[in-house]
């Protein structure tokens, strides 16, 4: 049975953006006779509010999407998330990065002038691994002293373990990427998987949360495809099922610009007060009327 989800972050009202990506979920596991859930990603509690989450719920259900109970929310799996953590640990798999942003940044500066050097990854920058090599020595003793570190994931050690992988895309990643895609995590590099304000990264709880949930296939938009390749390896690692996934086109402004949660003016609540209904959301969106 195909199970979908949409996963939302309660940091803002939902876009038109936010909407396809829900309807895409719903109308793929509604046509297939499978289960559609939500999730709320609210493991950032500074950036997340109550309010927000009640605006989703509305919008969603004006939407005319109906989904199972209870919702689930990050913020009471954190015992998950640190489990899932602790197992890394134990493979050797994590270590402290004690970089400032600025730091990495001059890092990096100082790198690019060496001869093949490539300091761009898909999601910017890439880390130099500055923290990797440090001994455990000196790892200890920074952390007694109280520096502020994050827990940084090392690929390298991560993909010698699992070999080669691969995911099936049965979507289009941002360069027409389909069918069988072998993982190359290197593309993103030794990514961040905690920090002490935040229990886990999005790269971590999304495995660990799809895994609860018993999620087959993962719908999302194509700016997310690269992340899946880090999310394999850590699906390997952990001994979590591996869901297929299908990333879809973005939905843009005039201007070819991704939807932002500031774009007041595209949000569902603010189309809906113009009297627009949901059909036509669905007709704007390209979609079939319900």
């Amino acid at each position: 049975m195909i199970v979908t989800r949409f996963a939302p972050s309660p940091t803002g009202l939902l876009h038109l953006g936010h909407a396809f990506a829900a309807l895409i979920a719903f109308d793929t596991a509604r046509n297939a006779g499978g289960r559609f859930l939500l999730r709320m990603e609210d493991i950032d509690r500074g950036r997340c509010r109550a309010e927000f989450e009640e605006a989703i719920l509305e919008g969603l259900s004006w939407l005319g999407l109906e989904w199972e109970r209870p919702v689930l929310r990050q913020s009471e799996q954190f015992e998950d998330y640190e489990k899932a953590l602790n197992v890394l640990e134990h493979k050797g798999l994590l270590y402290p990065c004690f970089c400032t942003r600025k730091e990495i940044a001059s890092e990096i500066e100082r790198a690019s002038a060496a001869p093949h050097f490539s300091p761009q990854g898909l999601e910017g920058p890439l880390y130099p691994g500055t923290c990797r090599g440090l001994s455990k020595a000196e790892r200890e003793e920074r952390i007694a002293s109280g520096a502020p570190y994050a827990l940084r994931f090392d690929i390298e050690k991560a993909s010698a373990i699992c070999g080669s992988l691969s995911f099936k895309e049965g979507g289009c990643g941002p360069n027409g990427e389909t069918g069988e895609q072998s993982v190359q995590p290197e593309l993103l590099g030794d990514v961040v998987l905690a920090r002490k304000q935040m229990p886990a990264s999005y790269h971590l709880a999304v495995v660990v949360d799809d895994a609860r949930q018993g999620v087959t296939l993962v719908t999302r938009g194509e700016d997310l495809f690269f992340a899946t390749h880090i999310q394999r390896l850590l699906q390997c690692l952990l001994e979590l099922p591996e869901p297929a996934y299908a990333h879809h086109k973005l939905i843009t402004d005039g201007a070819g610009k991704k939807f932002s949660k500031r774009d007041k003016s595209v949000t569902l609540r603010a189309l809906r007060e113009k009297g627009l209904s949901a059909n036509d959301i669905r007709t704007q969106l390209g979609l079939v009327s319900a």
